[in-house]
């Protein structure tokens, strides 16, 4: 019999995350709080852009913004958040999705699975995913669940299960 496999991967679906930024846009425009200090939120790029006349104003907009992402079932840990910075009269705070698992990260799920998953289970890192492949698919689903208890710093999701 051949191996099964599955592939982890760290992706975030595009729309989503335009559709929870469009969401926290018009939040924005509409909260009392935000009026006249010139809060808005946009994409900038491949980053998003969020702007206000103070820092705990962006801050406030960053939350509006991660409120929105969690509704729409994105995980937070793929939101890389600088520090809100000063840019004229007004302070800014860049965000970027990540996409891919890097390969830090890679080696050290990888390593997880070498050390704690059931014993026939073999990982490969393939560009910025990993395929994990066994005889068995109960070890494949018991490492799915290591994977998804494991405190990781990377959102994971799991395709490709044959």
């Amino acid at each position: 019999m051949a191996d099964s496999s599955f592939d982890v991967v760290s992706k975030v679906d595009k729309m989503e995350a335009d559709n929870a930024l469009n969401q926290a846009h018009k939040e924005v425009e509409q909260r009392y709080d935000f009026k006249n200090i010139g809060a808005s939120i946009e994409w900038s790029g491949e980053k998003v852009l969020m702007k206000a006349n103070s820092a705990e104003r962006v801050k406030a907009i960053l939350e509006v913004f991660e409120a929105k992402l969690i509704k729409r079932g994105i995980s937070l840990r793929s939101l890389d958040v600088g520090e809100p910075y000063a840019s004229g009269k007004e302070y800014r705070l860049e965000a970027s999705m990540k996409n891919g698992i890097e390969q830090e990260a890679a080696k050290k799920i990888s390593k997880l699975i070498r050390d704690e998953a059931p014993k026939g289970v073999k990982s490969q890192i393939q560009g910025d995913e990993l395929r994990v492949s066994s005889k068995s698919r109960d070890d494949l689903q018991a490492t799915m669940a290591l994977l998804k208890g494991a405190d990781l710093d990377v959102a994971l999701q799991f395709i490709n299960f044959r």
